[in-house]
């Protein structure tokens, strides 16, 4: 295996250098509040070895990287029955357009977008006698770590200008492909994009889709199948418009967040978290982007 440690201390000066810093997200007021300065980066092996650097123990707002983790809660519960409801191919929009969904009868296109997302956040919401607590409990079992909590200010922040949301949830609502209240499935959504974790909180949480659907305890969560599914979609619907681009340049399965996370994975291998909140013109972070082509060209590795 290569020198991890070697390779992520390369990256970090070579990318904290680069020009192509990108712009933090404005249009939540509370993400607006994060230095463009932040990088972190930190790196678990399948043998759980971990190698870090920068700001890699800094908690930030995760965004739509929680949406890997509601639809593995969902697949969990009620497995294949998810997909009478959202669909799995790349949308070619951003993450917040509602034209498809008209056009497409109230059928999101994949669980990664804004509207598909909801979706499945209304199927918690129905599931779960707790929704919000259950889902905390969910993804602190999956790190194993009870110190994960909501941003609160971040959960209002989004409630308060969250205008296209609101809009989808009530498109959703009139194709009859929402069944609770449109204001508890947002409150939900709302609050699981404001998990605040680090980058190496978000690796622990997402070492089980590098290992087979196992947590770091050994625990099975989801099935192989279902893993090679939401690997899939990571790959194929991880980065909004961008996943052809981020396939071609990093060539992993991934999903970012415009708190300026992104989570990649090579199965059997390893598992990385980026965090620079300076976002490119897709919503992606933009040094988050260079760190992970610069590593899979680095090592060599990628699962092509």
């Amino acid at each position: 295996m290569p020198d991890f440690q070697k390779n992520i201390d390369s990256i970090l000066e070579e990318v904290k250098n680069s020009s192509a810093i990108g712009t933090v997200a404005s249009y939540i007021p509370e993400l607006a509040t994060v230095s463009s300065a932040k990088f972190g980066i930190h790196l678990i092996d399948a043998n759980q070895q971990t190698y870090a650097a920068g700001d890699a123990n800094e908690a930030f707002s995760v965004q739509s990287i929680s949406k890997v983790l509601t639809l593995s809660m969902a697949l969990g519960i009620l497995g294949e029955e998810i997909w009478k409801r959202v669909d799995v191919e790349p949308s070619g929009d951003p993450f917040n357009h509602l034209s498809l969904l008209e056009q497409e009868n109230g059928i999101p296109r994949n669980p990664f977008i804004n509207a598909g997302a909801i979706v499945i956040s209304d199927i918690l919401v129905t599931q779960l006698k707790n929704p919000k607590e259950d889902f905390l409990n969910y993804v602190r079992k999956l790190a194993d770590d009870s110190t994960i909590s909501y941003n609160e200010s971040v959960a209002i922040s989004e409630k308060e200008t969250g205008f296209k949301n609101y809009a989808a949830a009530n498109l959703l609502k009139s194709y009859g492909n929402l069944n609770n209240k449109v204001e508890d499935v947002l409150d939900f959504y709302f609050h699981q994009c404001s998990l605040s974790m680090s980058c190496k909180q978000l690796c622990d949480t997402f070492y089980l889709y590098m290992n087979r659907g196992k947590c770091k305890r050994n625990t099975s969560y989801l099935t192989i199948n279902q893993i090679k599914r939401i690997n899939a979609l990571m790959l194929t619907c991880g980065f909004y418009d961008e996943a052809g681009e981020f396939a071609f340049e990093v060539g992993l399965p991934g999903k970012s967040g415009v708190g300026g996370g992104i989570v990649a994975l090579l199965p059997n291998k390893f598992c990385i978290t980026t965090w620079s909140p300076g976002l490119n013109k897709k919503g992606n972070s933009a040094r988050g982007m260079q760190a992970l082509e610069r590593l899979t060209t680095m090592t060599e590795l990628s699962i092509f």
